[in-house]
């Protein structure tokens, strides 16, 4: 797996892809995809390889030939690339403050609710270290 700070950012077709072989036993085949995105996003087969191809040249996906069939694994779990991009997102916006975060979100009109569930999700998290 990478480090967090050498992830790059992910176009919105990338990661929905990258979406798609998170919530999907490995090894995921373009097939699989092109049935996932067919409702809600639906792409031309060789948008979809060329999509995969990028996520393999980026470090995201590899790549195992079976006959004809390409099967893809993530190389980079989800829950570090959330970890990374939130991270990203609080350097630029908030100069990394979590504190400038947490203005916006209250200035934002987050609910009472939403906040206890942040306070629990902090505490639970304090715990474990």
């Amino acid at each position: 797996m990478k480090k967090n700070n050498t992830l790059k950012r992910l176009p919105e077709s990338e990661l929905k892809i990258m979406q798609i072989i998170w919530r999907k036993p490995a090894p995921v085949s373009r097939t699989t995809i092109e049935h996932a995105l067919k409702d809600s996003h639906p792409l031309a087969p060789t948008t979809i390889l060329t999509l995969l191809t990028r996520l393999c040249d980026k470090g995201f996906l590899s790549l195992k030939k079976e006959g004809r069939t390409n099967l893809y694994y993530p190389l980079v779990a989800e829950k570090e690339y959330l970890a990374a991009e939130s991270q990203s997102f609080l350097d630029r916006l908030f100069g990394g403050s979590v504190a400038g975060f947490a203005t916006a979100l209250c200035d934002s009109g987050i609910k009472k609710e939403e906040l206890e569930e942040l306070k629990k999700i902090f505490e639970k998290e304090e715990s474990q270290q």
